[in-house]
């Protein structure tokens, strides 16, 4: 039985072309066949890195069609890479349907990675990047837009979107409509000549003419002050007793509200009556 081909899923620079590792130029110089989104966006990096193979596209428009001749490659025990026109297949660039497929019909698959623009401009702004939501591109219909935003409006932790420089702004208006104001980053060109990042807010949405692709970062939700806690401890427990709590359960929410241990709320409250 011939033996199957090998799916490589590489990743190619976000922008400057000495970006791209030496194992993805040795996995681009060792296959039969390399699938692009864009042949006009592979063909100068293989040029520039003095390559010449086979090329056949894929993009989103014909990801399913075009499976049928991935698996005739690799099924003949061809190699084969996957590239998008910039960064990482699948990420926000199509490519899922093929490596799914792959999975599933048993043919093997390596990852040889690249930086991603999402985790590169969270560095560039000074974003903790442990924890984020990264939404890609937002619909186009503001129905759909504000629909998605709305999922993750109270999150704590910063949302990520890809944004295209012609819908920079009507992104961010579509955020400050569903978040509220917020700090923000507009972090571009990442790797490129213009590379920069401007920080502003949602509701003074600020920037240069936008010109090139965009990430643009928002700060989480913040926790709305409890009124209560502006009250002291005794009229802040007497308060959810009037709301119809008992005595042990009002010292317990006030506690947790206040960042007291549940003892040192009793301690000051200990002399008020059970019922109100």
């Amino acid at each position: 039985m011939m033996k199957k081909g090998k799916l490589y899923i590489v990743g190619t620079p976000i922008g400057n072309l000495s970006d791209i590792s030496k194992r993805a130029v040795a996995t681009l110089k060792s296959v039969d066949y390399i699938a692009c989104e864009d042949t006009r966006h592979t063909l100068p990096l293989l040029n520039h890195l003095g390559i010449s193979k086979k090329l056949f596209a894929y993009h989103k428009f014909n990801e399913n069609e075009i499976k049928e001749k991935f698996l005739a490659l690799l099924s003949d025990g061809s190699s084969v890479a996957l590239v998008s026109d910039a960064g990482m297949p699948s990420v926000c660039d199509p490519g899922s349907v093929i490596i799914s497929l792959c999975h599933s019909e048993g043919i093997e698959v390596e990852v040889v990675p690249s930086a991603t623009a999402v985790t590169s401009a969270l560095s560039l702004a000074g974003y903790d990047a442990s924890k984020f939501v990264f939404l890609g591109f937002l619909p186009q219909k503001e129905s759909e837009k504000k629909s998605l935003l709305a999922d993750y409006k109270n999150l704590k932790i910063p949302t990520v979107i890809y944004s295209a420089p012609h819908d920079l702004i009507a992104n961010a208006q579509a955020l400050y409509s569903v978040y509220g104001d917020r700090k923000a980053a507009a972090v571009k060109e990442i790797t490129k000549i213009h590379e920069g990042v401007e920080f502003t807010t949602l509701a003074d949405f600020k920037v240069a003419p936008p010109k090139g692709e965009y990430v643009l970062i928002v700060d989480g939700a913040v926790e709305a002050e409890n009124p209560l806690n502006s009250l002291g401890i005794k009229e802040h427990v007497l308060a959810y007793m009037r709301l119809g709590e008992d005595k042990k359960e009002a010292i317990k929410k006030a506690a947790k509200d206040r960042g007291l241990t549940k003892n040192e709320v009793y301690q000051l409250a200990i002399d008020l009556k059970d019922e109100i």
